[in-house]
Order: C-alpha cells, then sequence, then structure tokens
C-alpha cells in the first residue's frame, strides 16, 4: 500500500503541470477570440496551443525529473482514458459504419508503406532493423509500435530511438498542419476527412489532437469520431504486425523470439468499444420519459468535456516531452525515409477516398 502512495505521489506533479497548460491554453484560447480577433472561435485551437506551449515551455526549461514521471503518466494513461471517454460520442451504427470503409484503407496504407520502404533502404542506406522500425510505427501507431517491435527483431536501442524520433518529428507537423489541409481538400466533408486523419497521422495521441483540432476550428465533431475509430482499428493491426515482422526479419534463423500477443494488444480499444456500449444502453434505458433522462444527457456532456480536457493535458505532456536538440542530432538519412513514408501514407489516404468517391457517385 505504502508502495502505491509513493507512486501517486510521484505522478502528482506532473499531472497538475499538465492540467495547468490545459487550462492556460484554454484561456490564451478566449483571449485570441475575444480581445485580439472579436470573434466567437479562436483560428487557434486550444490544442493546437497546448502542444505549442509545451514544446516551448519544454525546450526553453528543462523539465525535472520528478515532473517528466507525471508527464509520462499523462502521455501514456491519461491519454488513454481520454481516448476511450471519446465513445460515449458513439452509437453501434456509426462504428460499424466507420470502421466498414475504414479497415480496407488501414490495409492498404500498411502494405504501401512497408512495400515502399523496403524499396527505400535500396537507395538510402540505413539498417533493415530501422526500416522495420519505421515502417510499423509509420503504418500502425508509432511509437508503441516502435518498442513492441524492438524486441522481437533485437532493435538496438539507438535505432529504437532514431525510429521514435521520426515518428515524433513527422507526426507533430502533420498533426499540426492536416486538420487545416483536410478542410480545405474535404471541403467539411466529415467522413473523408476523419478517415485522412485516421491514416496519415502517425500516434494514436497526434490523431486524437488532429481531430479535436478539427472539431474545434470547424464545428464538426462527426470528424473527431470518424479519425479516431480508423486510427483504432490501426491500433488493432499490432497483433498481425508484430509476428509477422518477426518471422520476416528471423526467417532462415533459429530465434529464440518471445513475444505475447496479449502484451501487445492495446486494451484501450476495449474500454472505447465498452464505452459505446454504454452510451447504447443508456440511450435505450433512458429515454425522454424517463425521469433520469437529465442526469444521463448530462453525464454524457460531462464525459465529452473530460474526453477534451484529457487529451489536451496529453498533447501539453507530449509537446513538453520533445526535445528539439535530440532530433536536430540524430542524422538525416533515417529522417530522409521516414518523410517519403509519412507523404506516401497520406497519398494512398487520399487516392483510397477519392476512389471510394468515384464508385459512391
Amino acid at each position: 500500500m505504502l508502495f502505491k502512495y509513493q507512486n501517486i505521489k510521484a505522478i502528482i506533479p506532473g499531472v497538475i503541470l499538465a492540467f495547468i497548460f490545459c487550462l492556460f491554453s484554454q484561456g490564451i484560447n478566449n483571449l485570441l477570440a475575444i480581445e485580439i480577433f472579436d470573434t466567437p472561435k479562436s483560428p487557434i485551437s486550444t490544442v493546437l496551443i497546448a502542444i505549442l506551449l509545451g514544446i516551448i515551455m519544454g525546450n526553453a526549461f528543462t523539465p525535472r525529473p520528478g515532473m517528466m514521471i507525471g508527464l509520462d503518466f499523462t502521455q501514456q494513461y491519461i491519454l488513454k482514458l481520454g481516448i476511450i471517454f471519446l465513445g460515449i460520442r458513439l452509437s453501434f451504427a456509426d462504428l460499424i459504419k466507420f470502421g466498414s470503409i475504414a479497415i480496407p484503407l488501414v490495409i492498404f496504407c500498411i502494405l504501401g508503406v512497408i512495400i515502399l520502404i523496403k524499396l527505400l533502404i535500396k537507395k538510402v542506406p540505413i539498417s533493415s532493423k530501422m526500416s522495420y522500425l519505421i515502417a510499423i510505427g509509420t503504418s500502425v501507431c508509432g511509437a508503441t509500435a516502435i518498442v513492441a517491435t524492438a524486441p522481437v527483431i533485437n532493435a538496438k536501442k539507438t535505432e529504437v530511438a532514431y525510429a521514435i524520433a521520426n515518428i515524433t518529428l513527422f507526426g507533430v507537423i502533420a498533426m499540426l498542419i492536416y486538420p487545416y489541409f483536410a478542410e480545405w481538400y474535404f471541403d467539411n466533408n466529415s467522413l473523408e476527412a476523419g478517415l485522412f486523419l485516421g491514416t496519415s497521422i502517425h500516434e494514436t495521441s497526434q490523431v486524437a489532437a488532429a481531430g479535436l483540432i478539427y472539431d474545434q476550428q470547424f464545428n464538426n465533431p462527426e470528424t473527431l469520431d470518424v479519425a479516431t475509430v480508423t486510427k483504432l482499428i490501426r491500433n488493432t493491426f499490432l497483433v498481425i504486425l508484430i509476428p509477422l515482422f518477426a518471422f520476416l526479419y528471423n526467417r532462415g534463423e533459429i530465434k529464440d523470439q518471445k513475444y505475447s500477443l496479449l502484451n501487445i494488444f492495446p486494451y484501450f480499444v476495449i474500454g472505447f468499444i465498452g464505452m459505446i456500449i454504454v452510451r447504447n444502453l443508456g440511450d435505450q434505458f433512458f429515454t425522454m420519459e424517463n425521469n433520469y433522462f437529465h442526469v444521463w444527457s448530462n453525464f454524457i456532456e460531462y464525459l465529452k468535456i473530460l474526453a477534451t480536457v484529457f487529451l489536451t493535458m496529453a498533447m501539453a505532456a507530449v509537446g513538453i516531452s520533445i526535445n528539439l536538440g535530440e532530433l536536430r542530432s540524430m542524422g538525416y538519412k533515417p529522417f530522409i525515409v521516414g518523410l517519403i513514408a509519412a507523404v506516401t501514407v497520406g497519398i494512398i489516404s487520399l487516392i483510397y477516398i477519392e476512389t471510394l468517391n468515384s464508385f459512391l457517385v
């Protein structure tokens, strides 16, 4: 019990810091809207402000190790809790509709990136381990996929660090740019914009942030829902791709590689689906004729607000943790591969969506 209490005490400062950044970002957002631009909504979303503020402060002042414990907790667990709470927004019909369209797109993106990187490493000399890490990080779920894949292909710590830095850099750039590009290109089509954001951005946190930016700036919550469902489908492909990568890398050799599908499965996906079940059961039970209908409606709204707060906190923590100096020191060759892979997955996504449109019209 004492050990658990000490752990809780250790994470509190970093979590509070992330929450302060969240509140401060909302304050800046309100200031921009009311005092500077005199508009109902700021041209810069709260999530975007939190990320940029975190990057600036995290590089101007080195966070203390005690703070980093709580910031890491925020990135790992509060982020996932926020994504789980997003499930309260969806119905079963939405999940099936979005998922059935997203699954083929996810498969095309994964195959495209893997094939591309296998061709690229013949021109840009990086290690095969690095290529596998960049491929799975770009196509599936960023740093989580990289860390889960590294042990089964015996990747070195430096290769893991390079690959994660790669994913972080291009994922953050895409997260900041793609919501505005998606609005311009898809003309406020929530399904198409959500599919694009959910497949072309690397990390789960980055996709959630991009979807939230889109929602906050263009008043289109369905885009966040589609992007979230699409990204969580991508995450579940870890269960297939990590064993596949282990086989491809170790084929022809006798390797005593041990990995557990239970350890690599993203369990917060189950939590997300569980929240959809809660929403749909609640809607069936707490109808407008029910005395507790307003209580149920308020509960849903509170969870939506909590999801936004938790995701904003997580992105502030991500921003604080990005060390720009480390990114500059890692050389350029892996980043060339990562840049081409990031652009390619976006292009594949656009081609698929345009092709889907031609069949639906």
